[in-house]
């Protein structure tokens, strides 16, 4: 089956817009969206370049793998309950357990994981 690429339009940004601006007028807020795995936080379970698949109304639940705003910055971790509450725990445990108050931190759930270039190594997370 051969499908011909499709036109990705590119609009060029304002030029004093913050980031927050741009992402959001990029796509909708319901709509999900592709990351490049940075780091080793998230070893052995994911590698430093593959892409990964936010669903960002998806439903975090525990060990859902979920992208996280704490601390002033995004992160990447396991959703993990527990008996004091709710932690983003990274997979590599040279990193520090994160607990969180609330669920109100995760803005989205990873669904999906694939290798660049590589369609047929790909790992479903629902």
């Amino acid at each position: 089956m051969n499908q011909k690429p499709f036109p990705i339009p590119v609009v060029p940004a304002a030029e004093n817009a913050a980031p927050e601006d741009l992402a959001a007028s990029a796509c909708a807020s319901g709509e999900p969206y592709a990351l490049m795995v940075l780091g080793d936080s998230m070893l052995p379970e994911f590698n430093e370049g593959e892409i990964i698949v936010i669903e960002p109304e998806g439903v975090a639940r525990h060990e859902s793998y979920v992208i996280a705003f704490v601390n002033e910055e995004y992160i990447f971790r396991q959703l993990i309950k527990h008996p004091e509450g709710w932690m983003l725990k990274p997979l590599n445990s040279v990193y520090p357990n994160i607990p969180i108050d609330n669920l109100e931190v995760v803005k989205g759930v990873i669904i999906l994981k694939k290798k660049p270039g590589k369609r047929s190594e790909q790992k479903s997370y629902t």
